[in-house]
């Protein structure tokens, strides 16, 4: 999962937000009006003269990227000639959709983009895309094979608006050997933070001449691990209802179970028993696999490439993501990104051209590939009956671990995650707060109240710009 930072400002963000949700008009040859958020049916491609070529941007890079390109071949070759998709990278996260506000701007959409999770609420007030539950509703589409704690994320009153694609779960992470050499057992591994703590300190080793060698824990100062606090202890981020009721007014990390979080992780550095690289989730993901952290946290989308990393070195063990307490009866909130499908601007055969992929992409047989050749989750539970799945799982049994944890609960309000359309600054704030009480700069009560105060006025702003 990319999170490079935020960069832009917020009156820029703002206006563009104002400018977007006027739902400006379309270019030529495009839908206009009342049916530029229409789902047109099949008919449309099959009366088409031609190749539809629509393009799809996307924030994948690496490994994942070959899946996308290998993904959008196989669609391309099954099409028979009627659509082409031409999948196009556009940079990180952050970076995407910025592009996309800005072709929002120049009336120059793609007709397909791979958004983040934390941009749903922005993609929704723009009132430039077809919601999915349209074509889902069009085509009589079996939406119920679609994971639903995965779907609920995306939608809004129970119906979707975009198709989950690249889709994660936080895991704990476990060096197995470094286990085993503090006589420690790795096949149960901690529940909760408390747990994690006494661990920590077992896990901890220093050489002879006091310099720490290897820590108990370590993790990204990240938004998205707290985030994931949060709701496993059942709690919402955000006010009405995460955002689903209404539109969200504040933010709530700065509550008693966030301010908790805040002060086990400073006590943990203080103590020397968690290292602190910083926010980077790259210098994180580093000092893992190094063997240098024994317990972490962090996506399932990493997974593979921990496995090929300690090769040789290590064994990589996954465990459900940890809950607040020994009371917390919550579960974690998916992250990654979805599809959506332009909606002003585009033809009826460019917006059916979109759905067509969109339905083949989380087909099962898809899902297995991408499953399988990215450790995102699959979507589509059915994706874990293909024997390409079943055999990677025999291989790799720590991929299990997501897959099992997204089935354990059923999707609630905290999980469903917070929609709010500065999230983006939200998360970077708190971030603020964590980082201030780590590094000792604030108590942490005052900390996240400070961090949650500070985002407020963009909160505000968003709100009246679309309000």
């Amino acid at each position: 999962m990319t999170r490079l930072r935020l960069r832009r400002t917020m009156a820029a963000f703002v206006a563009l937000v104002a400018v977007a949700a006027m739902g400006g008009c379309g270019g030529s040859g495009s839908d206009a009006g009342g049916d530029a958020l229409d789902a047109p049916g099949a008919e449309v491609l099959e009366k088409a003269t031609g190749k539809t070529t629509i393009e799809f941007w996307h924030s994948m890079k690496g490994p994942n990227a070959q899946a996308v390109d290998q993904l959008v071949a196989d669609f391309n070759a099954q099409s028979g000639g009627k659509v082409e998709v031409k999948a196009v990278f556009q940079g990180s996260y952050d970076e995407t959709i910025a592009k996309y506000k800005a072709s929002v701007q120049q009336k120059s959409t793609p007709a397909l983009v791979q958004i983040y999770d934390i941009g749903t609420r922005f993609m929704v007030d723009s009132k430039q895309v077809v919601p999915v539950h349209k074509f889902v509703e069009k085509d009589a589409f079996n939406a119920a094979d679609i994971e639903p704690n995965i779907a609920s994320y995306y939608s809004i009153d129970g119906k979707l608006w975009s198709m989950p694609f690249n889709s994660s779960t936080p895991l704990l992470y476990l060096n197995k050997e470094a286990f085993e050499r503090a006589g420690l057992d790795p096949t149960k591994p901690p529940r909760n933070l408390t747990e994690i703590g006494e661990l920590a300190k077992k896990l901890t080793v220093k050489d002879a001449s006091g310099k720490t060698v290897q820590y108990g824990f370590g993790a990204a100062i990240y938004g998205w691990l707290l985030e994931q606090l949060l709701a496993t202890d059942g709690k919402e981020y955000c006010d009405h209802g995460n955002g689903r009721t209404g539109l969200a007014s504040k933010v709530q990390f700065d509550q008693e179970t966030a301010v908790g979080v805040a002060q086990w992780w400073t006590d943990l550095v203080k103590g020397g028993y968690a290292t602190n690289t910083g926010r980077k989730t790259d210098d994180a993901q580093a000092a893992f696999k190094a063997g240098t952290v024994a317990m972490h946290l962090e996506s399932t989308s990493v997974l593979r490439g921990y496995v090929d990393a300690a090769k040789g070195k290590f064994t990589v063990l996954t465990a459900p993501y940890p809950k607040v307490g020994s009371s917390s009866a919550g579960g974690p909130i998916i992250g990654g990104a979805s599809l959506w499908i332009g909606g002003v601007g585009h033809s009826a055969q460019e917006k059916r051209a979109a759905w067509e992929f969109v339905k083949f992409a989380s087909s099962p047989a898809a899902q297995a590939k991408w499953h399988t050749g990215t450790g995102y989750v699959p979507i589509n539970a059915k994706a874990l009956e293909e024997q390409i799945d079943k055999d990677w799982m025999a291989k790799f049994p720590q991929f299990r671990t997501a897959v099992d944890q997204l089935h354990a609960l059923p999707p609630s309000v905290a999980s469903a995650g917070c929609l709010l359309g500065v999230m983006p600054q939200a998360r970077k704030a708190s971030e603020d707060g964590l980082e201030a009480a780590i590094v000792g700069s604030k108590p942490a009560e005052q900390a996240m109240k400070d961090a949650a105060a500070s985002v407020q006025g963009a909160i505000d702003s968003y709100n009246k710009s679309v309000g």
